[in-house]
């Protein structure tokens, strides 16, 4: 039994990743500030033996003693992110030193939950790791790119410096339940509008291309990249099926039975055309590729959406 710190781990990724831990027998001490994270997502855990909440915010030092820490802090959603962008950029920068700083105190080994927007809009594709990327760093959406691109750079310095354990993945799209139904990604978007029978948004002629990797799925691959000893990362953990945002508002509407119709508007500010992960890193050293196919996620994530929605009284 490990005592393992998931930070950000009351929100989706989080959550899962909280249930999968306590399931394998480690004792975890999730640490949340509730911005985008629920009580509701960890609410199943509370009171059990081997689980801890802990309310703080990253951007302030955090004592505990543990073996492992998962640092998933940081608002991920567009709508997120930019309601406060500097908070996001210490969230990743001053959060990210302080999660650091405790490893090395603790001389625990620490996965950093970074993303494909470390690429932005690319221009190469699919996305290998030793792709530096196309970031615009004075954009809208650079708060959060250009806060976990200098996070990586924190891991790989610690390293470096003081021969910290680290290990970096990048995650590309995610979907599953716990998604928050207004976070403003298109999955949670298509879903919501969907079985409240308003119209699917498609931004641009929705020809631009995401990959969909189920949570369960990817939970599995940070699990194995924290546990493996061959390799620091970054590694790509997402599908590598790309699917245009047409293609995922069809089969929505497929899967939910809607009768809503798709409604274009125009596209966001450097909002990437296509997204897709090369994970041949994964495949080799992990073992590890998406098993869920996005029909049976979403039936999945659906259902969730609609117990929800309807508690709400949406």
């Amino acid at each position: 039994m490990r005592t393992i710190l998931v930070t950000g781990g009351a929100g989706f990724l989080g959550s899962h990743l909280c249930d999968r831990l306590i399931q394998r027998g480690d004792e975890v001490i999730c640490v949340d500030n509730f911005f985008t994270g629920k009580k509701e997502n960890i609410a199943h855990l509370i009171g059990h033996p081997r689980f801890e909440v802990v309310r703080h915010d990253i951007v302030h030092p955090l004592y505990v003693e543990v073996e492992q820490i998962y640092n998933l802090a940081c608002p991920a959603s567009p709508v997120a992110y930019q309601y406060n962008p500097i908070k996001t950029i210490k969230t990743s920068t001053v959060g990210m030193v302080n999660i650091l700083g405790l490893a090395k105190r603790c001389r625990a080994r620490v996965l950093q939950a970074s993303t494909s927007e470390v690429y932005g809009d690319p221009e190469v594709h699919p996305q290998p790791e030793t792709y530096w990327g196309h970031v615009n760093p004075l954009g809208p959406r650079s708060c959060y790119d250009e806060g976990k691109r200098i996070a990586e750079s924190l891991c790989m310095n610690y390293h470096l410096a003081h021969g910290l354990e680290v290990r970096i993945v990048r995650i590309f799209n995610t979907y599953g339940p716990r998604m928050a139904p207004d976070d403003g990604r298109v999955v949670s978007n298509f879903i919501r509008q969907a079985l409240q029978g308003e119209p699917l948004t498609v931004y641009g002629d929705g020809s631009q291309t995401r990959s969909f990797c189920y949570v369960d799925d990817l939970i599995e691959g940070m699990m194995r990249m924290m546990d493996q000893d061959e390799f620091l990362g970054p590694v790509n953990l997402g599908n590598p099926i790309e699917k245009s945002m047409n293609e995922l508002a069809e089969t929505v509407l497929r899967v939910t039975g809607s009768q809503s119709r798709i409604e274009y508007r125009e596209l966001p500010k450097d909002d990437p055309k296509r997204r897709c992960p090369d994970i041949s890193l994964a495949r080799r050293v992990l073992k590890w590729e998406p098993k869920v196919e996005l029909e049976a996620g979403l039936q999945k994530t659906v259902e969730y959406y609609r117990s929800k929605l309807s508690a709400d009284g949406s």
